[in-house]
């Protein structure tokens, strides 16, 4: 397919980092992300449990930033993966489409960053090949080099109107590239918001890899605010704003490179934040007062002192099959068996697939579905 340069931008030699950012151009936008994330941060810090509030946002991050890039799947096919595959370390392709284990590895990849930085590892090069190759460890992404720099270079693309949007830098540059990228990241005395905007930016404009660029690029976000101190739990994620935003996320990234603009980009950035965190702020709204009403319906249908227990874990495993009701909720067999029933007759769970000789039967918690599909 012959594609078209007249349009494109390449890559800003020389200006990064930038000289001199002119905070006033967006210090109402920076105040705003501040207050914004530090508002959602307290929230967390204040929940009952988190994990009802950050499992449903894995996921969504999960699907809405592998949708960017082309890999479509649901929350609905995550969550049904999650309860036939109880053994997160193997990754298990039969009877899932491999977009929907893609997705699975984008998930599993940022966990296990996490983890690494918990134990003391840096962001770096090689850290960031690493997590390049547990992302495209399988699917349509092992075949693109993973855990590998690029040798060749690469482009952004509009496909539809064939037209070259954006030249990032030279393969034989990158390494220089990456090296000036993460002592920014440890020397810079920006303020954290602003730092992680130009991380990000940076980063894509490198585009270090042959695929897999823009998830590694969105995961690096949340890992750096982590580590900062700005979240105190590594779970914040912008992908749901810049999906919506797509085009002018990419314009306002190649008018760095054209025009050394790197101020609008920061305040671009900024509004992602603060959007971001002020839309999760309401579903954790939302999540909670659903926990406070489910919490008095399970008590009084259930009549049973395990009835937290069944709504912790219906909380955190909406999608589910009843052997791990029963093995994973504390919960005793026989007790949790009459759960099931009620919570069926009372409509609270709707039935996916009926038992079926020894396989348990596949259950939905719709009231919570409901609040996080995307």
């Amino acid at each position: 397919m012959n594609l078209n340069l007249d349009n494109a931008i390449k890559y800003h030699y020389g200006q990064f980092p930038p000289k001199d950012i002119k905070y006033d151009r967006f210090i109402d936008s920076l105040i705003k992300a501040t207050d914004a994330i530090a508002r959602y941060d307290q929230m967390l810090k204040t929940m009952h449990n988190s994990e009802i509030l950050l499992a449903p946002l894995r996921n969504q991050e999960a699907v809405i930033s592998s949708r960017m890039e082309g890999t479509i799947s649901t929350m609905d096919e995550i969550l049904k993966y999650e309860a036939n595959n109880t053994n997160k370390s193997e990754l298990n392709p039969n009877n899932v489409r491999s977009e929907v284990l893609e997705t699975i590895l984008y998930r599993r990849a940022l966990t296990n960053a996490q983890e690494a930085m918990e134990v003391g590892y840096k962001l770096s090069t090689s850290f960031i090949k690493t997590l390049h190759q547990q992302l495209l460890f399988f699917g349509r992404g092992a075949k693109k080099s993973p855990g590998e720099f690029k040798k060749e270079q690469n482009y952004l693309a509009d496909k539809l109107k064939k037209n070259i949007l954006f030249i990032p830098i030279s393969p034989e540059k990158l390494l220089d590239g990456l090296e000036d990228l993460f002592q920014y990241i440890d020397e810079s005395d920006h303020t954290t918001l602003v730092k992680v905007a130009l991380m990000h930016i940076e980063f894509e404009a490198l585009h270090p890899f042959h695929d897999g660029n823009g998830r590694i690029g969105r995961m690096l976000i949340t890992l750096l605010l982590w580590s900062s101190g700005v979240i105190s739990e590594p779970h914040f994620y912008v992908s749901g704003y810049l999906e919506e935003n797509k085009d002018e996320y990419i314009d306002t990234m190649r008018n760095v490179s054209d025009k050394g603009d790197w101020e609008l980009w920061c305040e671009f950035f900024l509004k992602a934040i603060e959007s971001q965190a002020i839309r999760k702020l309401d579903i954790a709204d939302r999540i909670r007062e659903l926990y406070e009403e489910m919490k008095l319906i399970f008590a009084e249908s259930l009549s049973s002192k395990w009835s937290i227990n069944a709504l912790d874990f219906l909380f955190t495993n909406p999608i589910f099959r009843n052997n791990s009701f029963t093995s994973k909720s504390g919960i005793p067999g026989p007790t949790a068996s009459r759960f099931t029933r009620v919570l069926l007759e009372k409509e609270l769970i709707i039935t996916l697939e009926e038992p079926s000789g020894r396989r348990p039967g596949l259950y939905s918690f719709e009231p919570l579905m409901q609040l996080v599909r995307v």
